[in-house]
């Protein structure tokens, strides 16, 4: 039997991510943990108002969506404990810039440069909705058809109340695949 546990948004886990934008001539970045697809054509990156990086990404109107492993995971971390506006972390990661000018994290074998659309203040959180100026993958992570291999990428896992990272798991079925084998049988 279910119980009512309350209002909680039971959605996770989710992927962990670093959002890096520009602060004058030096990048800044900071973890997070809120991202989402609100359409195929658009992703969400959902950063409480008050950090720093918020008004470098209004300024600029672009950011980067950075994918974390584990191989990185420390200094994502980090990023998430300090705030740009007290420290820079300019320094924390070897960067290249995108096409865009965003600042895109070496160690990250999955980068997406993004456009902000759209900015939406929900409960003291600014939703950023950007369209994907370019995907940037490691050749290791991505298929002969050109997609990427989340089970080769292994993105680090958020998942809240708790807090914690959690790696990403195995492979279940392919999607729809269920409903293929009904239909099946089904016309037998």
């Amino acid at each position: 039997m279910k119980k009512n546990i309350g209002a909680k948004p039971a959605l996770y886990p989710m992927p962990v991510v670093v959002a890096g934008a520009m602060n004058g001539d030096e990048p800044t970045w900071t973890l997070v943990a809120h991202t989402g697809i609100p359409s195929h054509s658009k992703i969400m990156v959902s950063l409480a108002a008050a950090h720093f990086i918020n008004g470098c990404i209004k300024q600029t109107g672009v950011l980067s969506v950075n994918v974390v492993d584990e191989s990185w995971l420390a200094k994502a971390d980090y990023c998430g404990s300090v705030s740009g506006a007290r420290q820079s972390k300019a320094d924390v990661f070897a960067w290249t810039a995108g096409e865009a000018g965003v600042p895109l994290i070496d160690d990250a074998r999955l980068s997406m440069e993004c456009r902000v659309e759209d900015v939406y203040e929900v409960d003291h959180f600014e939703n950023f909705i950007c369209s994907v100026a370019g995907t940037y993958a490691d050749d290791a992570i991505v298929t002969e058809d050109g997609r990427v291999d989340v089970a080769a990428l292994s993105p680090v896992l958020f998942e809240m109340p708790t807090y914690t990272y959690l790696r990403t798991g195995e492979k279940v079925a392919d999607c729809l695949s269920f409903a293929k084998a009904r239909k099946a049988a089904e016309a037998e």
